[in-house]
């Protein structure tokens, strides 16, 4: 299946399928797995979430100085975020895999939300032209594509 020849709306739709067949796979251990992790991607902390060394070792390791959606410097828009690129809440048998994440600030995180990528390339698209090619250069083709098996 050649994606790039898709329509917005074919792609949503075919997100939405695949998300709703694969959700049925999770096991007991994959959702431990994800406690786990879920207080290990938190790079900030904050009330609500933990911090771990290692999870701050790692977001410095795979970023620069500044956020490569918006361009800011991390210290100056709200810190380094580990974001998934396909969301965790439609793609859970992605949330621990490295390939999903990306470490972007976390005002680029707050607004990319929940989005799937398609979504998500569309809203810049609309909301922040100037930014879509660096949104573009990032797409997780090789998650995307494993989609379809």
């Amino acid at each position: 299946m050649d994606l790039e020849d898709k329509e917005l709306k074919e792609l949503f739709k075919l997100a939405d399928e695949i998300g709703k067949r694969r959700y049925h796979k999770l096991t007991r251990q994959d959702f431990e797995d994800y406690k786990k992790f879920d207080s290990w991607r938190y790079i900030n902390g904050d009330s609500e979430c933990g911090t771990t060394q290692e999870s701050q070792d790692w977001a410095r390791d795979h970023s620069d100085w500044d956020c490569p959606i918006c361009g800011d410097k991390f210290s100056e828009c709200g810190g380094r975020t580990i974001d998934h690129k396909l969301p965790r809440a439609q793609y859970p048998w992605l949330s621990m895999d490295f390939k999903n994440f990306w470490v972007i600030c976390r005002a680029c995180n707050q607004k990319k939300g929940e989005k799937h990528w398609f979504e998500y390339e569309h809203y810049m698209f609309i909301h922040h032209p100037g930014l879509l090619p660096a949104i573009q250069a990032v797409r997780p083709t090789q998650l995307l594509k494993s989609l379809k098996e």
